[in-house]
């Protein structure tokens, strides 16, 4: 512990000794309290004020900062990351919802949103990191990122970026906009929203596909008409390649997505999937087999990708697949029919619940503190409309995976 910091040992030790429950309160001097109230003021961060203090470098010009000695570097990895965390720390939403309120009037959306068009690969990035901890679960804090354009800024990073990691970001972001959000979900699919997801599955960056896979997944669950949309768009050739990825979450993502358009098919509408598509039951089998030649440890942390495989067998073929007869859909220890281990991702919660119950079922029924940084010399020092369970929110997710 710095020597210049507040002795929180001697505090502690204070706490004890005045306050062991045995007699009555005791009276603090105004030594003793005045000694308390420092300590614990040294600690403490004024949030609101902090805020402003961001929100006053973000409004200032690029070339201002450059001036004054202010990085890209020390705005991704300073000034943004602890904007990140003040919102982070708080758990209960009405706070946090309170705090980006706190933001929006202080000015610091717009200038934060502007950032995703900054010339600084670091700091796009960064930025929309910072939007997807904002609008994640919180209706309100996606209205008025809706109502600043900031879905704009987001698509373009997404569809065109030359920097994968901060189209990753941006979908990330984009996803926790439009969850449970009807407006942002129209925004997107006039957009030609489905076009880039497609785009973005062909990417060779399995984190960039597997964010797509999820929201994918997400809209097709939400909006069973869409599976008409992906259809039509080449979805299903592609989520049968992606369902042999050598990355386990890309195969289970695909999985749920072939899932979703096969429950589309079996609620009688005419999107969703070709059964007598030999190449689909080719990957299955391909599965099967893959999944036969796991180690014990591999079967076990394979529990949703053998039961996605099951599952799919069976609304195509009506049949249950080869991995029950060879007793490696239920494993020694596992209960039949559980639902899947939440491990598709931080936005969505796969819903394999009501489908293991009925397949055939139809669809409409850090710990360390980081030293405030000031950055300016400006001013005084010191920032579901559904009956069944809906997907959670990644990421993507919609994640966010980090």
């Amino acid at each position: 512990m710095a020597k210049d910091g507040p002795n929180w040992e001697g505090l502690l030790k204070w706490s004890l000794a005045n306050s062991d429950g045995s007699g009555p309160p005791q009276n603090l001097s105004e030594q003793d309290r005045r000694w308390f109230m420092e300590a614990m003021q040294a600690q403490t961060i004024d949030v609101i004020k902090r805020m402003k203090e961001i929100t006053l470098v973000m409004q200032t010009p690029e070339q201002v900062l450059e001036a004054q000695g202010v990085t890209s570097a020390d705005i991704e990895g300073d000034m943004l990351e602890e904007l990140q965390e003040h919102v982070e720390s708080i758990d209960m939403a009405n706070v946090v919802e309170f705090l980006i309120l706190d933001l929006h009037s202080i000015g610091g959306l717009v200038p934060l949103l502007g950032y995703l068009k900054n010339s600084h690969a670091g700091i796009r990035a960064k930025s929309a990191e910072v939007v997807t901890t904002i609008v994640q679960n919180n209706p309100r804090s996606q209205q008025l990122v809706m109502e600043a354009n900031g879905l704009e800024p987001l698509l373009s990073n997404f569809t065109s970026d030359p920097d994968v990691i901060v189209q990753t970001k941006a979908l990330g972001a984009i996803s926790s906009l439009i969850q449970h959000n009807k407006l942002g979900i129209a925004a997107f699919r006039m957009a030609n929203g489905y076009a880039a997801l497609r785009d973005a599955l062909g990417s060779e960056n399995v984190r960039f596909q597997r964010k797509a896979l999820n929201l994918v997944h997400y809209l097709l669950y939400e909006n069973s008409s869409d599976c008409n949309v992906v259809s039509e768009l080449g979805f299903p050739r592609i989520m049968m390649h992606l369902a042999s990825s050598e990355d386990a979450e890309v195969r289970e993502a695909a999985l749920r997505g072939l899932l979703e358009l096969a429950r589309d098919k079996v609620g009688g509408t005419s999107g969703g999937l070709s059964y007598d598509d030999e190449k689909l039951k080719q990957i299955l089998q391909e599965r099967i087999e893959g999944i036969s030649l796991m180690s014990p440890e591999d079967l076990v942390a394979a529990r949703e990708e053998r039961q996605l495989v099951d599952y799919l067998w069976n609304a195509c073929y009506k049949e249950s697949s080869s991995l029950r007869e060879k007793g490696l859909l239920v494993l020694p220890g596992e209960e039949d029919h559980a639902p899947p281990p939440d491990i598709a991702s931080k936005l969505f919660e796969p819903p394999l619940r009501a489908w293991a119950a009925n397949p055939s079922a139809d669809k409409g029924t850090s710990n360390q503190k980081k030293e405030t940084p000031l950055l300016l010399g400006l001013g005084p020092p010191p920032e579901t409309a559904h009956d069944r369970s809906s997907p959670s929110a990644g990421g993507v997710g919609p994640p966010t995976e980090g």
